[in-house]
């Protein structure tokens, strides 16, 4: 058996699901637990191969809220696990994902996002960002990543192990199906050799056992205001740490703008080369880039939405980052308008001909 999965930096070609199991593997998984679910398969298929070669562990559960009830369970034993799904199955994870959520449970799920609602299809989309952000019941104490190509794919997946078991907030990567199909290269590294300090996971529930008392993690209260109490516990701590955990990018946002453009994942690379051509026939247009989708980067968005006379909001779905994106922007005097193609992929000539169309007006 190796003993460093990756040693020094390697220069490979490979698919989105491929980069992202090499990616638990650099960030020391130990055990993926899942269910078969279309376009997030070769995570799990790529997992299986590579588990026999790093003494890691592999479950297919029965179902989706298996897997999100077995990883719960690898967590509280002490291990680093993780689950992968998509669409109708992030629906049922929604369950153990709550739960993770109240019993601040450092659990990551690699979600690829599918079309919707229901089965619809199984190739893209944006549609999984709300269900993602906020979840079901409780407050959305969660954190979520949203990469936008294969480098930040490896990058994010190593991060949000880091993420989960520092903040203990459940963590997620928020890709979709291009991503997880199409190949193109990346740096694969180790972590540690580039002097990133891997957080060690630790038991939960048998960590007090040896002082002779046994660590006992609630999920269920018995009154209103005890239920009061721990949920604004969280909501205070899950602010406190939001400005460690926000992360954003702006692609030409200097001086003023006609048209800010924002979008985020793999449309940002649609809004970033619409951008550079609206720039060289005279367009001053922007892009901002939420990387983190919860907590989002509402001053940071605002700050940069006040030097535009216009903004665009560009995504695969009806408005779920827009949704987050007037939220964050209530109060201040932006015109905005939108380029919404539900469960499509949307071309940077797309976005070029909508933002001639607003500046021209």
């Amino acid at each position: 058996m190796v003993d460093k999965p990756i040693q020094g930096e390697k220069r490979v070609f490979m698919t989105g699901n491929e980069v992202i199991a090499w990616g638990a593997v650099a960030a020391q998984a130990e055990v993926m637990y899942g269910y078969p679910i279309t376009p997030q398969n070769e995570v799990m298929h790529y997992w299986t191969r590579l588990a026999p070669k790093f003494d890691k562990g592999f479950l297919q559960t029965e179902d989706e809220l298996s897997a999100g009830f077995a990883t719960i369970g690898g967590v509280l034993a002490g291990r680093k696990c993780f689950t992968g799904t998509a669409g109708p199955g992030n629906t049922l994870m929604q369950e153990p994902f709550s739960m993770a959520e109240m019993m601040r449970i450092p659990i990551v799920g690699m979600i690829l996002q599918r079309g919707g609602p229901s089965t619809a299809t199984v190739i893209y989309s944006q549609q999984e960002v709300t269900l993602t952000t906020f979840g079901g019941n409780g407050e959305g104490h969660r954190i979520v990543y949203s990469p936008c190509n294969h480098q930040e794919l490896f990058d994010y997946t190593i991060k949000s192990f880091n993420t989960a078991w520092k903040y203990r907030f459940p963590t997620f990567l928020l890709a979709d199906g291009y991503q997880a199909k199409m190949r193109e290269p990346l740096v694969m590294y180790d972590p540690e050799e580039r002097g990133i300090e891997m957080v060690k996971p630790e038991v939960t529930l048998g960590n007090g056992m040896e002082k002779g008392y046994y660590n006992h993690v609630r999920n269920t209260f018995n009154t209103e205001e005890e239920l009061y109490d721990i949920v604004m516990d969280m909501e205070n701590e899950f602010q406190r740490v939001a400005p460690e955990i926000i992360e954003y990018q702006e692609f030409d946002c200097d001086g003023d703008m006609d048209v800010l453009i924002i979008a985020h994942g793999v449309v940002s690379r649609a809004a970033q080369a619409a951008v550079q051509n609206l720039r060289e026939e005279g367009y001053k247009t922007g892009h901002f880039r939420p990387i983190t989708l919860r907590p989002f980067p509402v001053e940071e968005l605002r700050a940069t939405a006040q030097r535009a006379k216009k903004i665009l909001i560009v995504e695969s779905a009806i408005g779920q980052l827009g949704k987050l994106i007037k939220e964050a922007l209530h109060g201040l005097p932006v015109v905005s308008d939108t380029l919404y193609r539900p469960g499509v992929g949307i071309t940077s000539d797309e976005v070029v001909e909508k933002v001639k169309a607003i500046a021209d007006k």
